[in-house]
């Protein structure tokens, strides 16, 4: 009950702020062509991204895989108010069963949702779930790369969160896709992994405004060579 009561908080706060944002954002064609014809295809974003584009659920319909913790139960409330559908799980918990629900929701006409380094990261690892979804289903994915001028930071947090500032301006470029995975490729092989997180590595730098407040130093980014 308490963690439910935290998740209605959060949302009552999130969509307050986010009526102020001036959020636009870039889809490929492809994208919005699969949107129009209810093509199922998966967005992967890194984990700290994930505050500034919760608004997008509803647009997307997005399901999404929600860890079984306390932090998830909140985290579930407040996607399930935004418009999202959840399974239960996560690469270090229930994670087979948590995929199974989520290829279920996407099998009834959602598109899916992977913050890649989560559930505690190591931060901006991509672990293999988003690509495992990706060669079950056949879909394609897109990856975002987000702009903001003003935010608060979580410094303390694993992921780097950041939560728009009222009258922020957000920019969201889905960039892809990347082509799904075949029956041959293993999701845990490096190269492939190792493909799509320099891929959003790079789509995370680019995002990087020089001179842009409140966003912290494009250092903190590994390197990544294929």
């Amino acid at each position: 009950m308490k963690q439910t009561l935290l998740g209605v908080t959060a949302w009552l706060i999130y969509r307050l702020l986010s009526w102020t944002w001036r959020i636009t954002w870039n889809e490929p064609e492809s994208m919005r062509e699969a949107l129009r014809q209810r093509r199922p295809f998966i967005v992967a974003h890194w984990h700290g991204d994930e505050l500034a584009l919760l608004h997008v659920v509803k647009r997307y319909r997005l399901a999404t895989l929600v860890s079984p913790s306390k932090d998830g139960r909140i985290m579930a409330t407040l996607l399930k108010l935004m418009g999202a559908r959840v399974s239960i799980g996560s690469s270090s918990r229930g994670g087979a069963a948590g995929l199974k629900g989520l290829i279920r929701l996407v099998r009834a006409g959602h598109n899916c949702s992977f913050a890649v380094d989560g559930p505690r990261g190591p931060i901006y690892k991509l672990k293999p779930g988003v690509l495992e979804a990706s060669r079950l289903l056949d879909c394609p994915i897109y990856y975002a790369s987000v702009t903001c001028d003003r935010a608060y930071h979580l410094h303390r947090s694993w992921n780097r969160a950041f939560l728009p500032k009222p009258f922020a301006r957000l920019q969201i470029e889905w960039r892809g896709p990347m082509q799904a995975l075949t029956r041959a490729e293993d999701p845990r092989d490096p190269v492939v992994l190792g493909r799509l997180e320099h891929l959003m590595l790079q789509a995370k730098r680019d995002a990087r405004v020089p001179g842009q407040r409140d966003v912290p130093d494009s250092e903190a980014l590994p390197e990544h060579t294929l």
